[in-house]
């Protein structure tokens, strides 16, 4: 519900406080007061695009500013919070926007600033706005369905929801074996790559670390003769010749004897001896593997061309799979052996997705057989309901025709679109709504729909808790204008409406009265703070005189509006 809306600087207003309740609430004043502009103060709050020129001549920027009560479980007030904003205690929600006379326009919501585009999308829960401007979505098909399925009930909700949810799923699953049929010819040759590059490394059947040991035997097979040269020299120069010439370990023997013989004069060199000593086993030691690593190098030109022949095999192997070595190769395997099992499996998962898609379109058929059922009822209450307040709104020889036209094949929200026509008199063709009607027509059956879904029993939960009427009685008067105001007061026991009207008779069943008045300043019209007020008792009595006759002191007037006041207060 709006709770309050205050504007500086917008067209003709200065400063205005625009307080508002339950029930209904009328907005009147001469022409040119700014009524209307009110309702382009609330527009920008609601996301409305901003306009330079709608700031006050000589003004740096308009304000719009509101308080929404919303509740704090609500989807605007989730999405609000989502956007950073934060709710007063008591579930107020503060909204301000800001057009500079440069034109550049700011919005700010619990706070905090944020896009245009959140007022919009949370306005859409909030407030629901009719005016000749919005006559454009009446026409809409998909507003003319969506209120068809409200004023269907929650049970029908429900259906179109779990209709809407099995769609949404077999969409995803069409999407998928599509992609997975239109990529068949691929994955197959992806397969049969995969096989032959997996039976080259089972045939060659590389070993972890294989190609290293290789290329270190290489290496050893290829340099044998070096290899034994150099080793016979080493034990040479450790263990000496069979000319009596000593070797190393003979000098380190004569080193520790010397150092022996005194060693127990000197604990120093006593611990010298003792290295000396491990220093000769260690040597004799290195003697002895020489002897014995060079008794095994022999020459062997053949397993020399083994091993050169599977090195190539190797690389070649490691060039073509994994890159570099062995190792890369058996990763590439691994890897490789589990996507070829995903890829033969994809011929289950499509035998898979064929049978989901079947399920579902069982279940869909099923949930749209439900959905038709309900909308073909609500179409012909609905048509009924409007009809009845038609009679009542000087359209009486009118009558609303909702129709359900069959798909080709079921869509994202059943097996039919919904089209309202309007029979504008009788013997006239049903034409859809927009085409043979005025502006007034159509502003009538605006109101006509909205009051039978407001009072359809279970229908109201998803609409907006305020409506707000711009130039609904255009082109009525009289009995008609009586009607319109009737049904406003009807609409108005389910929720907050807002009504700017030049129409007494639509005025006079209002529960709030405000009135936006003209003030001189400087030699131009402009409204002051005090520009909108709120009448009662005689005041109101006044402001309906003057709308009936154009003056407030003319009794007849005053009588009339008085009877107005009485009868409106009778036929709620």
């Amino acid at each position: 519900m709006i709770e309050e809306i205050r504007i500086e600087n917008l067209g003709v207003i200065g400063s205005a406080t625009v307080a508002l309740g339950p029930g209904l609430t009328a907005i009147t004043g001469e022409t040119g007061a700014g009524k209307t502009m009110v309702l382009s103060g609330l527009g920008l709050l609601l996301g409305a695009r901003a306009d330079a020129a709608v700031v006050r001549t000589g003004a740096k920027q308009a304000t719009a500013e509101g308080c929404f009560v919303v509740d704090p479980t609500s989807t605007v007030a989730e999405r609000a919070r989502d956007a950073g904003a934060d709710l007063d205690e008591d579930g107020t929600l503060v909204a301000l926007r800001t057009v500079a006379a440069a034109g550049r326009s700011r919005a700010f919501l619990g706070g905090r600033s944020v896009p245009q585009a959140v007022l919009a999308e949370i306005a859409e829960d909030l407030v629901t706005v009719h005016g000749q401007q919005d006559q454009a979505r009446l026409r809409s098909p998909r507003h003319q369905r969506e209120a068809l399925d409200a004023f269907a009930g929650a049970d029908h909700g429900a259906a179109l929801a779990a209709y809407r949810a099995a769609w949404t799923e077999r969409q995803r699953a069409a999407d998928e074996l599509a992609s997975m049929v239109s990529s068949t010819a691929e994955r197959a040759r992806e397969a049969e790559l995969l096989r032959l590059g997996l039976a080259e490394v089972e045939r060659v059947a590389p070993l972890p670390g294989e190609d290293v040991e290789l290329a270190s035997e290489s290496a050893r097979l290829g340099h044998v003769e070096e290899l034994r040269t150099a080793a016979a020299t080493a034990h040479l120069a450790l263990s000496g010749d069979d000319d009596g010439s000593p070797g190393a370990s003979a000098a380190v023997e004569l080193a520790r004897r010397s150092l022996e013989g005194v060693a127990q004069h000197d604990p120093v060199l006593a611990g010298l001896a003792e290295r000396l000593a491990e220093a000769r086993y260690l040597l004799d030691d290195v003697a002895g593997d020489l002897v014995g690593h060079a008794d095994g190098l022999q020459a062997d030109p053949s397993r020399l061309e083994e091993v050169h022949r599977r090195r190539a095999e190797l690389t070649t192997l490691a060039r073509s799979h994994g890159g570099g070595s062995v190792d890369d190769v058996l990763a590439w395997a691994q890897d490789a052996g589990l996507r070829l099992l995903d890829l033969e499996g994809s011929e289950d998962r499509t035998v898979a997705l064929q049978e989901r898609l079947t399920e579902l379109d069982a279940r869909l058929h099923e949930l749209a057989t439900s959905v038709t059922a309900a909308r073909q009822d609500a179409a012909a209450r609905l048509a009924d309901a409007v009809t009845d307040e038609l009679a009542g709104l000087a359209m009486a020889s009118a009558a609303l025709e909702v129709r359900l036209r069959p798909l080709a094949e079921l869509g994202p929200w059943g097996a039919e679109d919904v089209e309202m026509l309007l029979v504008a008199h009788a013997g006239a063709p049903a034409r859809p709504l927009g085409q043979g009607a005025s502006g007034g027509e159509l502003s009538r059956v605006m109101l006509a729909i909205e009051v039978a879904l407001a009072t359809a029993p279970g229908s109201g939960a998803a609409r907006p808790p305020t409506f707000v009427f711009d130039e609904v009685d255009a082109g009525v008067g009289g009995k008609a204008a009586v009607e319109v105001g009737r049904r406003l007061a009807e609409l108005a026991r389910q929720a907050q409406v807002v009504v700017v009207t030049h129409l007494a008779q639509v005025a006079a069943f209002a529960d709030r009265h405000l009135v936006v008045t003209k003030s001189h300043e400087g030699g131009a019209d402009v409204i002051t703070a005090s520009g909108v007020r709120h009448v009662d008792g005689e005041d109101r009595v006044a402001e309906l005189a003057r709308m009936l006759s154009g003056q407030e002191d003319s009794d007849a007037a005053r009588q009339h509006a008085a009877e107005l006041l009485e009868r409106s207060v009778v036929g709620r």
